[in-house]
């Protein structure tokens, strides 16, 4: 019994060090239909420590559906750039939103 409790715990240190590497992959998203036009969205005023970041078109697997624009936690010596559609030909490619230098 106290095998399986060391193995269980050691299982669980290496999960979390390996974890970090795989939630960090990247999800493509292809599709034939762009997004509507955004909508017009009120910006709050200024808050001290946070960035504010824009709504946008999330495809749902069906339809694009709004998603409202949100507070992030300010990452100093970094810009938010917001999630966009891109046009490759005929087909539309979404961008997800990340943190640059």
């Amino acid at each position: 019994m106290a095998l399986r409790k060391i193995l269980l715990c050691m299982l669980i240190a290496v999960s979390t060090v390996i974890s970090p590497g795989i939630s960090q992959a990247a999800v493509n998203i292809d599709i034939n239909i762009g997004p509507p036009a955004p909508q017009v969205e009120v910006v709050p005023a200024p808050r001290a420590g946070y960035v504010w970041a824009p709504g946008y078109w999330r495809w749902n697997g069906h339809q694009h559906v709004w998603v409202a624009g949100r507070w992030l936690h300010e990452r100093h010596g970094r810009h938010w750039v917001q999630e966009q559609w891109v046009q490759r030909g005929h087909k539309w490619h979404f961008v997800s939103g990340h943190w640059a230098r």
